[in-house]
């Protein structure tokens, strides 16, 4: 096939070459941007008198025919055509004769691209965050289901306090509301329309890359056309920031790992959402978190990829840069496959409420509430905590499981400040009571923290009334 840059060669591309340099295997994912960038500066070039209304018309006419065939699955695409734009093109011509050609007037395939890969990300990060808040919904009611279900703390994955589980599934809501806010922060820096930088220099030709940007929906047009092309940073950022929410999913799917075993038993995965094995009949596997947090492990191997591949890259447009797309795409295709996963798992889910509250009481939970209990009598933090220790280490050395198992007279011995009102606060369910500062694991504080990601939910049209 004829190569739209053949003028200046006297050979063929080797056939080694041609497979070597080609892209359209994946930047075939754009041809939807490519044909909205593509209607978007044709109408531009038609405002600005370079061509005219009724080539404009074909030009946009036979473009949103080949979207179609592309669309039905009924395009060829021919690798020796190098990529998706040239694929485009060289249809369209085929379709309107030389007309065709005028399309690429006062634009580069190194603009292009750019404003199609700026297209692609706005889409995903859109979707992205729907699939984010729709796990946000569900993480939300399950914490309104269980707002008074007790649930041990851990820290350094020992007994640390009791709280309740509903705090638990909301502090995973809040991470994906920062990763939400990241993405939108990202998106207003993506939505940026390079298309009018060309090559690198711009153009002689009285264009105005501002109607393009308009017309694709995009903040505003470049402000330097060597940065418009060279850049990639929109791509390392969105990439970046689904690292972040691969990696609060990857939590989620080792917590939930760990809750799920016969060892812990807290939680019971729905045995649609978990698998079996080839030699073991009683299996149950949750390998649909398991690859949650494996899938971690690729987005952050893109991340670096990307990096690496703009790292020292001298200015301006490098065909390395083709190299973008592969991770770009495989990022936010496996985090939308894990959001999109997890929501109904977590739905499905069932957690043992009677073995979590046992355990509430188990590893000496409520020490840190007889601790506070001194406070409030006068004792200095430090001194509280040291008596508080001691009482611990007695109850292991006389094989007690709980601070309730002593007695008044045993406690007493350690501190004159303790009295009778100490069982008060011993206990899953009267630290939890006990809980009383902002944003705490407090029954208060919880049944607020749901009744806000509700109403807030229900303004973005997650959850009903």
């Amino acid at each position: 096939m004829k190569k739209p840059w053949g003028g200046r060669f006297s050979k063929k591309t080797h056939p080694l070459v041609e497979r070597f340099t080609e892209s359209v295997s994946f930047d075939r994912e754009l041809a939807r941007q490519d044909v909205r960038g593509s209607v978007a500066h044709a109408e531009m070039l038609c405002e600005c008198g370079i061509i005219t209304s009724s080539e404009c018309r074909r030009i946009t006419s036979a473009l949103k025919g080949i979207l179609r065939d592309i669309e039905a699955g009924s395009f060829q695409f021919h690798v020796a055509l190098e990529d998706v734009h040239m694929n485009i093109e060289a249809e369209l011509v085929r379709r309107i004769g030389q007309l065709g050609r005028k399309l690429h007037t006062a634009r580069s395939r190194n603009d292009q691209v750019s404003v199609d890969m700026r297209l692609w990300v706005c889409e995903q990060i859109d979707a992205v965050q729907g699939l984010a808040r729709s796990l946000q919904a569900e993480l939300v009611c399950r914490a309104d289901e269980h707002r008074k279900t007790l649930c041990p703390g851990f820290t350094h994955m020992q007994f640390a306090q009791p709280t309740l589980l509903a705090q638990y599934l909301l502090a995973y809501v809040e991470m994906l509301q920062r990763d939400c806010a990241c993405l939108s922060d990202c998106r207003k820096r993506t939505a940026v329309s390079t298309l009018g930088a060309c090559a690198l220099a711009g153009t002689s030709l009285p264009i105005d890359p501002g109607v393009v940007a308009r017309k694709l929906g995009l903040a505003k047009a470049f402000a330097n056309s060597v940065d418009a092309v060279s850049d990639r940073d929109f791509a390392i950022e969105f990439v970046s920031d689904l690292a972040l929410l691969a990696a609060h999913l990857s939590r989620l799917a080792e917590d939930w790992i760990i809750w799920s075993s016969p060892a812990v038993g807290y939680l019971g995965l729905d045995e649609a959402f978990c698998t079996g094995s080839s030699i073991m009949p009683q299996k149950k596997n949750p390998d649909v978190l398991e690859l949650v947090r494996g899938k971690a492990g690729r987005v952050y191997g893109n991340l670096v990829t990307l990096l690496t591949m703009l790292k020292g890259l001298p200015l301006a447009y490098n065909r390395d840069m083709q190299e973008d797309k592969p991770p770009l795409f495989d990022s936010a295709l496996g985090v939308r496959a894990c959001l999109a996963v997890l929501a109904p798992l977590v739905k499905t889910a069932r957690f043992d409420v009677e073995r979590m509250a046992r355990d509430c009481e188990a590893g000496f939970a409520d020490a840190t509430a007889v601790a506070e209990y001194l406070v409030r009598k006068g004792l200095p933090f430090r001194e509280a905590h040291e008596v508080v220790g001691r009482i611990v280490a007695d109850c292991i050395g006389k094989g007690r499981e709980r601070i309730g198992d002593a007695t008044l007279e045993d406690l007493v011995r350690f501190s004159k400040s303790i009295d009778a009102d100490v069982f008060d606060v011993l206990g899953g369910s009267a630290c939890v009571r006990s809980y009383r500062s902002a944003g705490s694991s407090g029954y208060a504080s919880v049944r607020r923290q749901v009744t806000r990601w509700k109403r807030r939910l229900s303004r973005m049209g997650q959850l009903g009334d």
